[in-house]
């Protein structure tokens, strides 16, 4: 669509200038305004094809702002701008109404593809709220379920504000440490099923034996030691939502009556005849690969399929290192509220945080800024204290396993290569070579991770040579972690 008449309210004169230059050279009449009143004024009139309106004005809350117009004029898009780029402005934004949210500072070629996105599409989320109004945090900031105001969290935070008010399986990768259960929380706490209860359940922590008794509940003298009858995770999580944890831990059998839950709508109890209805959503989360399972036999393709509608990848805390400083703040005021003493960072520890690998995620920070507050005297944190911290820090056990999966997946990947191309199984030349270039530099890196970048400790676990894990740091280009020696 050309030619349309796009609203612009924004109490920055720059940014009015930026866009309507830009929507302008797009073919489109561009209004703009500084205030709610003067957008308000033009919507009454009847005027606009499009609303382009930030959070913060002087007269008014552009969020408050939004069910006014939806209800004066409801097939009016509207695109939301806000510089309080956290996930509950998201949420709003999507819960009132909003085509789209998009955080300052923006991208000017995405806000223009979104704004011909808004004048082309239909609009399927304009109208579906998430059942209610938007609870609100204790604070602005302190009673956010996650923090951080990175590209790759604006894009989790968007993404999460369109679940919020369906009841869509989500399945939710990332590393240990970064939030899944918080991501999960989130969407429970500000959807539609938010007055319900939200259950969990760690497919790792259970016994195989245990899992469907856990999961679906058992009836009395169902196996031995079965007592009395006993509800499932399922049966606990009706009206809300059941999380189910590491799902890339379930055993096959159980694998199989989840698929049926799943699929059926309905379940029974380990011992029982009677179907129960489910009544819960699900929403899953797992640190693995769910398709290499799949393609290893460990996990059921069509369970994967009924689970993985909607992936949500959540970034480990080296892809978004410009959040660490939000996030000490965030850990300062929590164990302060805790009853710790307040204390702040320098500038050169949080440099140094910056330029940490973290390999155990936000978990990881969040755990060093309770040791730093707790075990030193100092009100200012420096970088000295911080280097001998994560030098000595103990290492998760999980950090090693991306060296097996990188082995096993070389491995295999080679193998397959060769024995489709010489069925007569001849010795496959050079693959000792070829797996072992592939794998040296992860295991080198997480060498190097697992020991804090210290290069002693590092060659004593590769049982290499302090000079030629040198030379092979040097050959390989590895950056070793920045600050640590």
């Amino acid at each position: 669509m050309t030619g349309a008449t796009i609203l612009v309210a924004d109490d920055d004169r720059a940014i009015r200038t930026v866009l309507g230059q830009a929507l302008g050279r797009e073919g489109h009449d561009v209004r703009t305004t500084g205030t709610a009143a003067g957008l308000w004024k033009w919507i009454e009139a009847g005027e606009g094809d499009l609303v382009i309106t930030d959070v913060v004005m002087p007269d008014e809350n552009g969020l408050d702002l939004i069910p006014r117009i939806k209800k004066l004029r409801p097939n009016l898009r509207i695109i939301v701008m806000s510089a309080r780029s956290t996930l509950l402005t998201a949420v709003k934004a999507a819960e009132r109404g909003a085509f789209e949210y998009l955080p300052k500072p923006f991208d000017l070629r995405e806000l223009v593809a979104t704004v011909n996105r808004a004048l082309s599409e239909p609009d399927k989320r304009a109208d579906r709220g998430a059942g209610g109004p938007t609870p609100e945090p204790g604070g602005e900031e302190d009673g956010l379920p996650l923090i951080g105001r990175s590209p790759a969290m604006q894009d989790i935070y968007r993404t999460l504000a369109r679940l919020m008010g369906t009841d869509l399986t989500v399945t939710i990768y990332g590393e240990s440490g970064t939030g899944k259960e918080l991501a999960a929380r989130a969407l429970h706490d500000y959807g539609k099923r938010r007055h319900g209860p939200f259950v969990a359940i760690n497919m790792a922590a259970i016994p195989r034996e245990l899992i469907e008794s856990e999961l679906f509940g058992h009836e009395k003298g169902a196996f031995t030691g079965a007592a009395a009858r006993s509800s499932g995770r399922f049966e606990q999580a009706a009206g809300g939502t059941l999380f189910l944890d590491e799902i890339g831990d379930m055993p096959l059998e159980a694998q199989t009556r989840l698929l049926r839950v799943l699929q059926e709508g309905e379940y029974t109890t380990v011992g029982g005849r009677a179907a129960i209805r489910a009544d819960a959503r699900i929403i899953a989360a797992t640190h693995r690969d769910l398709r290499q399972l799949v393609r290893q036999g460990l996990f059921r393709e069509d369970l994967f399929y009924r689970l993985d509608v909607v992936p949500i990848r959540l970034p480990p805390l080296r892809e978004r290192t410009e959040d660490i400083p939000e996030l000490v703040r965030h850990f300062l005021v929590q164990v302060r509220g805790e009853g710790l003493p307040a204390k702040t960072l320098d500038a050169a520890a949080i440099a140094l945080l910056k330029g940490y690998r973290w390999p155990g995620n936000v978990r990881e920070l969040e755990n060093l800024i309770r040791r730093l507050v707790a075990l030193y005297n100092q009100e200012t944190i420096d970088a000295e204290i911080v280097r001998a911290e994560l030098a000595e820090a103990p290492v998760p056990a999980h950090d090693l396993r991306p060296v097996g999966e990188s082995l096993g997946g070389a491995v295999e990947r080679h193998l397959r290569e060769y024995f489709d191309a010489h069925p007569d199984r001849l010795p496959a030349p050079g693959l000792y070579d070829r797996v072992l270039q592939e794998i040296e530099r992860p295991l080198i890196e997480l060498s190097l991770a697992a020991t804090r970048g210290n290069q002693i400790r590092a060659a004593r676990l590769l049982g290499l040579n302090r000079n030629t894990l040198r030379k092979k740091i040097r050959d390989l280009d590895i950056q070793v972690i920045r600050g640590l020696k």
